[in-house]
């Protein structure tokens, strides 16, 4: 067999290298770059469930995402100048790469939109080349196209790394946070078991006076009812995914009041006064959504009283605001109190699971960090959501959830079980 000659192992770089059709190749594509985008756009909107204004949300980044077709038009015009080095470009390939992190963008999204991307790219390519009238050979049109293949290669790399080092991150903070909620539930537990069995084993000495009887028995009450919290807690959280919207339905007055009731002994043991405003209106909501985000809410504030102060309250209120085509009704139900607030250092984590911002040794305050993040997911499973506001006096968190009249719930009520049939997968 001959030996092949030189010319079939040429690198594309060199095979580029004064090609007029690669030239008037970059120079088409720069002139359509904004139309490029705008196909990118449509694309990628046809496939997510994101409104077209969220996929590329700000003005800057959408009249900035033609850097990167500059960028690819850039390289393939000159083979020498590598795409990563041009600084515009990869900071809007890692722009891109943050926002669809921040959107809960999977890896197979991120890797489909640039899929569209060069697919969009190559597709122009094809339709170009026949419109420009300047002799090539086919070796530099596959340069060509292996030009913009390597484009498109490196610019998703610089995306898909910003990416996945988000991602990275992210896991290894949840990953350091369940250890941290591991070790303060493990503690936390161990702490009232040990005064249950404390109290347990006084409780079998031979003649206790009655009043310390009372005082061991409420211990154990106490310490019981916690873990009973702790654990239907846990429970919840693990339940947050299915639809809240299957639950039963009560007066918001009725759901408060009963939360209320529960947790009088825990207040009345820290002098805590409980206030539930006569004013509640009287709109059916999910009880077991509002019972768990009131009861969370309000032992939050009895826990965290300020025992400096000779008389600490809290106060729940609520009203129902918006109810017209722009605004839909929402009810909302705030927790005033007096306590000791929140540093304001720490406000901006106040709703993530397993953060504590009053378990410390300055408070010696119980509890694993799960109360506010179960609050804003219950709420957030019904379409509302939860926050936190901070005054001179002390802390106000509320939460909203869409208002529905009892008629209207009885019709969606009627209406779900053949919902959930349209929507069961076939087998």
């Amino acid at each position: 067999m001959g030996k092949l000659p030189d010319e079939v192992f040429e690198a594309p770089d060199q095979m580029l290298e004064d090609c007029s059709l690669a030239r008037a190749l970059a120079a088409r594509m720069r002139e359509s770059r904004d139309d490029l985008t705008q196909r990118w756009l449509n694309r990628i909107s046809a496939r997510v469930s994101l409104d077209d204004n969220r996929i590329f949300p700000t003005d800057e980044l959408l009249d900035h995402m033609p850097l990167l077709i500059d960028g690819i038009a850039d390289y393939i015009e000159n083979p020498h100048k590598v795409v990563l080095a041009e600084v515009p470009v990869v900071a809007k390939a890692m722009e891109l790469g943050e926002l669809r992190f921040e959107q809960g963008f999977d890896e197979y999204e991120l890797l489909k939109e640039y899929e569209i991307f060069g697919g969009i790219l190559f597709s122009f390519l094809s339709r170009t080349v026949d419109d420009i009238d300047e002799p090539c050979s086919r070796g530099e049109l596959l340069a060509c196209g292996h030009r913009l293949f390597l484009a498109v290669a490196m610019i998703e790399q610089a995306t898909v790394t910003h990416y996945l080092s988000l991602v990275k991150e992210r896991l290894k903070e949840r990953e350091q946070r369940l250890r941290g909620f591991n070790r303060a539930l493990s503690h936390e537990l161990k702490n009232m078991i040990g005064a249950v069995g404390g109290a347990a084993e006084v409780l079998e000495l031979e003649k206790l006076p009655r009043e310390k009887q009372k005082e061991l028995t409420s211990v154990i009450r106490r310490n019981t009812r916690e873990m009973k919290a702790t654990l239907d807690n846990l429970v919840e959280l693990s339940r947050l995914e299915q639809d809240a919207r299957q639950s039963r339905h009560v007066a918001l007055p009725e759901a408060a009041a009963e939360v209320v009731r529960q947790l009088r002994e825990a207040a009345a043991a820290r002098g805590v006064e409980v206030r539930l405003s006569p004013d509640l209106p009287r709109v059916e909501v999910s009880a077991a959504a509002v019972e768990l985000a009131l009861s969370n809410l309000l032992s939050n504030a009895i826990k965290y009283a300020d025992p400096s102060k000779p008389k600490r309250w809290v106060e729940v209120v609520g009203y129902v605001t918006g109810g017209d085509e722009l605004h839909p009704a929402e009810t909302v139900v705030r927790v005033i109190d007096n306590g000791i607030g929140v540093p304001e250092a720490l406000r901006d984590h106040l709703f993530e699971r397993f953060f504590r911002a009053g378990g410390d040794a300055k408070t010696n305050i119980e509890g694993t960090g799960l109360g506010l993040s179960i609050v804003r997911d219950t709420v957030a499973s019904l379409g509302g959501r939860a926050w936190a506001e901070f005054t001179d006096e002390g802390s106000i968190f509320a939460f909203s959830m869409p208002a529905r009249r009892a008629e209207s719930d009885k019709r969606v009520a009627a209406t779900e079980p053949a919902r959930r049939n349209e929507a069961a997968p076939a087998r």
